[in-house]
């Protein structure tokens, strides 16, 4: 049975056919995805720890969700979905930015995506899927930049690549 599948792209974001997700993984295949940044009104963010039988990044705290749209999906839609999924949470999201990298996984597979990054502010309390998430909780940006530094084995590779221009821009907006 295969697998589900992601969405491959050139650099432009222009669709190139799809792909099961493990094998564009083991391939390192240029694919498009989602994050999801939530903040509290006192402009905390939410992190959420994945589970540990996650395929690759088990055990380490990351932004709100990250996924991949399905076929045919809204990157918008896709957005809102897993965050419905992953943490119970529906509210509005705002696009950030786009960006492009390429990371080999300590478990032979390599993360080479196009992700676009939304944003949301709510109160609303997660309700989290024990199947994705492990943990969860709301931090200043002050102690999460501190913990990174300290702690940076405990952290996905993307959020660490992103979470200062994440915080740029959502200052902007906030």
């Amino acid at each position: 049975m295969k697998g589900p599948q992601v969405i491959l792209v050139d650099e432009k974001d222009r669709e190139l056919g799809l792909m099961d997700k493990m094998e564009a993984h083991e391939k390192a295949l240029l694919h498009r995805a989602i994050s999801v940044f939530i903040f509290n009104s006192k402009g905390e963010w939410l992190l959420q720890r994945r589970d540990t039988n996650k395929y690759h990044s088990g055990g380490l705290w990351t932004n709100a969700t990250c996924s991949h749209p399905l076929p045919g999906e809204p990157n918008h839609d896709a957005a809102s979905r897993r965050l419905m999924e992953e943490l119970g949470i529906q509210c509005g999201l705002s696009a950030l930015f786009s960006f492009i990298y390429k990371e080999k996984l300590d478990n032979g597979l390599t993360e080479h995506e196009l992700d676009h990054v939304f944003y949301g502010v709510t109160d609303q309390e997660p309700v989290a899927d024990p199947r994705e998430v492990m943990d969860w909780k709301y931090t200043g940006f002050d102690d999460l930049k501190k913990d990174m530094v300290q702690n940076p084995e405990n952290y996905t590779v993307w959020f660490k690549k992103i979470a200062d221009r994440v915080q740029q821009s959502v200052e902007k907006t906030l």
